[in-house]
């Protein structure tokens, strides 16, 4: 009962970030919102969580059958559930670029055909289309196949942060793409990785496993603040960035997940020398579980940062 709380307090804490998140984060900027800022970066972050769940659930799933001596039992699939939520939310954010950015009011404001002429509605539809692949895939008998629609949406994703308007968009959309799969991953595979602990118990499997996914996490965080660090240098140049910080709504929801990022990094080493150092290696997982919940803010604040106007380069 306590864990199931706990699990509901999460999501709606998740959702608050994304839906009251503008309106603090533009506060005495002097910048101004599109329309429906906060449904967006919700429907936003909802995307990025059901593309993290399977890619982690694929990801670890491989780790663990490359432990020796590993049990032959898996926690539930979440990856059906997940393909229909990104579904929703990919729907959703489709008949937002419908309208032409406008928050959809009545079914008579959606110009369905309409997302066929546009480059961002042709994207918003390969999203929603990938993820309704994804759940098909995730059901059959080879559900492996799923990565190849989830590759889809993680470039589209990445496409769809970069317009053609944008300075060198192609380079902006190769540092995305690797920024979020390395995230998904991370944030994924985690998730997963403890749940498969909690159904194996105590045994020099689960320290494997959990050793494991730790050596290849630390390549992932190394590329995902490579990433993050190059694309904030394009969008705020090196002489601005301490201004663009404090002074810009995206620059505040940027710094509020840096800190927090930083944070995790923090939790991350602490269970690694738990599980190297500590008589009972599992151990570690302690400060992974609180890791977990601070990626979920993380993730909300992803979702934010994309719906808050790009900063000028001065």
């Amino acid at each position: 009962m306590a864990r199931a709380v706990a699990v509901v307090a999460l999501v709606a804490l998740a959702a608050l970030i994304p839906l009251l998140g503008p309106s603090a984060a533009l506060h005495g900027t002097g910048e101004a919102a599109a329309p429906g800022t906060g449904g967006i970066a919700l429907l936003r972050t909802v995307l990025f969580a059901a593309l993290c769940v399977p890619l982690g659930e694929l990801f670890v799933d491989r780790l663990a059958r490359s432990v020796p001596g590993a049990p032959a039992a898996r926690p539930r699939n979440w990856a059906p559930y997940a393909a229909g939520v990104g579904f929703v939310a990919a729907l959703g954010l489709a008949s937002v670029v419908s309208t032409g950015n406008l928050v959809p009011h009545s079914p008579a404001d959606l110009d369905i055909g309409g997302l066929y002429a546009t480059r961002d509605g042709k994207l918003a539809l390969l999203e929603v289309n990938a993820f309704a692949a994804a759940g098909l895939c995730a059901l059959s008998r080879r559900p492996a196949s799923q990565i190849w629609p989830l590759a889809a949406v993680l470039v589209a994703e990445a496409l769809r942060a970069h317009p053609t308007t944008e300075y060198s968009p192609l380079l902006g959309s190769g540092l995305t793409l690797v920024h979020l799969t390395c995230a998904s991953l991370w944030v994924g595979g985690l998730l997963y990785a403890l749940r498969t602990l909690r159904g194996w118990g105590a045994g020099e499997a689960g320290a494997a496993l959990l050793g494991l996914y730790a050596r290849v996490a630390a390549v992932l965080l190394a590329a995902i603040t490579a990433t993050g660090v190059w694309s904030s240098l394009r969008r705020m140049p090196s002489h601005t960035i301490l201004d663009q910080l404090t002074g810009t709504a995206y620059g505040r929801a940027l710094l509020a997940k840096v800190l927090l990022v930083a944070a995790v990094a923090a939790l991350a080493l602490w269970a690694r020398i738990r599980l190297s150092r500590a008589a009972d290696p599992l151990t570690a997982c302690s400060p992974a579980r609180a890791e977990v919940v601070a990626l979920a803010v993380v993730v909300a604040l992803s979702g934010l940062l994309t719906a808050l106007p790009v900063p000028i380069r001065w």
